[in-house]
């Protein structure tokens, strides 16, 4: 079972890759009631104090969203540190280094000449949510 600890946050904006209305927080039936659009994603800088969703390719991961902005321009807790929930990309093992996927800043295992992000603490498949101890 996935859990987090001791975690270190920042606030940061959300730009456009994060923002994604899930409805009124807490109402069942909102359209996407679960993680929204980037909450439990690796993120990166995208701008001046400014955060976006990571991939493998572009910019340092510098850690992973722990809430659900709804707009553009929003704030957007990042983990910086600790052990943390990420949502899972592909089939992880407990063990594995781990990095973001693709553009959507899900964890899945580190792919040579990548950067690392982190090392998953439990495993899990896609979809589902891992441990990570942040970098």
């Amino acid at each position: 079972m996935a859990y987090d600890e001791v975690i270190k946050s920042i606030s940061l904006v959300a730009d456009s890759s994060l923002a994604g209305y899930t409805g009124v927080p807490g109402t069942p039936g909102a359209a996407d009631p679960s993680y929204g659009k980037a909450q439990y994603r690796f993120v990166k800088v995208t701008g001046d104090r400014t955060v976006g969703l990571a991939d493998a390719d572009e910019g340092p991961v510098i850690g992973v969203c722990y809430n659900k902005p709804q707009v553009t321009g929003q704030a957007c807790t990042v983990a910086i540190a600790g052990v943390v929930l990420v949502l899972a990309g592909a089939t992880v093992t407990a063990g594995d280094e781990v990095m973001p996927e693709d553009t959507s800043g899900r964890g899945i295992k580190l792919v040579g000449g990548k950067v690392k992000a982190g090392t998953a603490l439990t495993g899990g498949d896609d979809g589902q949510l891992i441990s990570v101890l942040l970098v």
